[in-house]
Formats: structure tokens, sequence, C-alpha cells
């Protein structure tokens, strides 16, 4: 259910124009989860949408570059864009804007090798760009570094217990019994992508079940425990970040084509199938 607490007569149960496909499907899951959403007016709502559609589509086309998976120790960046130091993190040259080596990741992926949290935070950063202005971004941001779950306090990355999670959640999949000669295997960072899709970097898109099987493939010998899904969810600050966000061009959430109900209770309106 879905509670914001913006005046009714300021809320559009109807509009002009409706949220792309994907960005439906996310306002769907959040109507339909068991766990209440609230928020302060439609337009914290809708940022908080197109973040989570930003970040369902940073990890495609992540998953769909020619960046390599590494540990630490061979990690590769451009070094146009970001300085490696000796941990294998990638520092952020004093002369380049935070968007540009951002972007970069993107654009020239085959000189990135990095692990799976250090992607994780990269889908972050790259769908915040997507999501706020680029001036913010680069003021907030401007001394970038890329490694392990380390991350700007501006970002405000929080893991919380749960197990009711939406696309653009990131979630973990532990392996207990991973072969200790290959330890960068005992979990995998993913993003969830919506209808049961998974993005782990190293093992790419697949169902729980597929991560699953890709980590007990990765298990010592004689091995009994399976890996499996932590009830953990990591997200960012979507009331923070909204702030920043970019206008939005009047759109509307498209509640006169759903079968939603729609009601109010005092100065709140709920959503609720």
């Amino acid at each position: 259910m879905i509670r914001i607490l913006s005046s009714p007569s300021g809320f559009h149960v109807s509009g002009s124009s409706s949220l792309p496909p994907n960005e439906q499907r996310i306002l769907h899951a959040l109507v339909s989860s068991p766990e209440l959403y609230t928020y302060p007016n439609e337009q914290q709502l809708l940022f908080e949408i197109k973040l989570r559609s930003q970040i369902v589509q940073a990890s495609v086309d992540l998953a769909k570059s020619r960046a390599q998976f590494a540990i630490f120790r061979f990690s590769r960046c451009n070094s146009q864009f970001w300085l490696r130091d000796e941990r294998g993190g990638f520092q952020l040259r004093p002369d380049v804007l935070p968007s540009d080596a951002i972007n970069d990741i993107f654009v020239n992926s085959e000189l990135y090798t990095f692990e799976c949290a250090t992607a994780i935070v990269i889908v972050f950063y790259k769908a915040v760009l997507e999501g706020i202005d680029v001036s913010a971004f680069n003021r907030l941001f401007a001394h970038l570094l890329l490694y392990d779950w380390h991350t700007d306090k501006d970002l405000g990355i929080e893991t919380k217990k749960g197990e009711h999670f939406l696309p653009g959640d990131c979630l973990y999949f532990k392996n207990p019994d991973v072969d200790p000669l290959t330890p960068q295997w005992q979990g995998e960072n993913t993003i969830y992508l919506g209808d049961g899709l998974f993005y782990g970097h190293g093992i790419g898109i697949e169902t729980a079940d597929g991560i699953i099987a890709a980590l007990n493939r990765r298990r010592k010998q004689w091995a009994t425990k399976s890996a499996y899904l932590l009830p953990h969810i990591t997200q960012m600050n979507f009331a923070y970040l909204s702030q920043f966000a970019r206008r939005f061009d009047e759109l509307r959430l498209p509640l006169d084509r759903l079968p939603w109900i729609a009601g109010t209770l005092g100065s709140a309106a709920f959503l609720y199938r």
C-alpha cells in the first residue's frame, strides 16, 4: 500500500500522461507490496519510481557491457578518469567531472574490471546521475572513490531487514560453504530487476535459482550447505536525493487506467489493490 500525505485536493488520480511501462511495473510493485510506503507528496513518489527504474536500466547496461569481474588485486580502470589506489579502488582524478567518470565506465567498459560490490555502487551512481541535475551530481560527489561498499554519504546507502523487495533493491546471496581457494565467491551482491530476475556482476542476469546454482558451483569439496538469499535489503536514500530531482514535465500517476483503489483519510491519500 502507498500512503501520500499531501492534500487530496492536490492529488491527481488521472492525468494527461502516464508513466512508461517499466515505471508502471514499479508502481504496481509498490502498491501490491504488503509493506506500507509513505511519501509526503506525489512528486517524491514519482522520483523514487523513476530512480528505481534507472537502477534497473543501469544494471542491464552494465550486464551488457564489456566490464569484467576481478578481485581488487586485479582491478582495472581508465586512467584518464580514475587513479587506481593500492587497495584496487578507483579514485576520481582531480581534473575530471564525476559525471564524466561514471559515464566512462559504460562507454569504455572494456577498460574496467572490478568485483560485485563495486559494481552495485557504480549502478547506484549511474542511476542517480540520470535522475538528478548534473551540476548537483558533480557537486555532491566531487571526491568519488569506487572501492567495495565505500560510498559518499550523500548517496545515503542503508541496509535493513526485510523479505519484500522491489525492482531497484540490492540483495545479497550468501555462499556459506565457499571454496577457500576462491573467497571472492562467498556471496553475490545483486540488483533485483523485477519479473524474478537479478543482476550480479560476474554472474550476469539470472533468476534466484540461477544465482544460487552459480554460487554452489564455487563451493568447497563435500559442501553440504547451499547458497541462499539473505533477508536483507540495501537501498539509497530516495527521499534525500529527491530534492535534487530533474523536472517531471507534468507526469501524473496513471491511476485511472489500473486496477487500484484510491482513497483518502484526513489529509492523506492511499493507493492499494
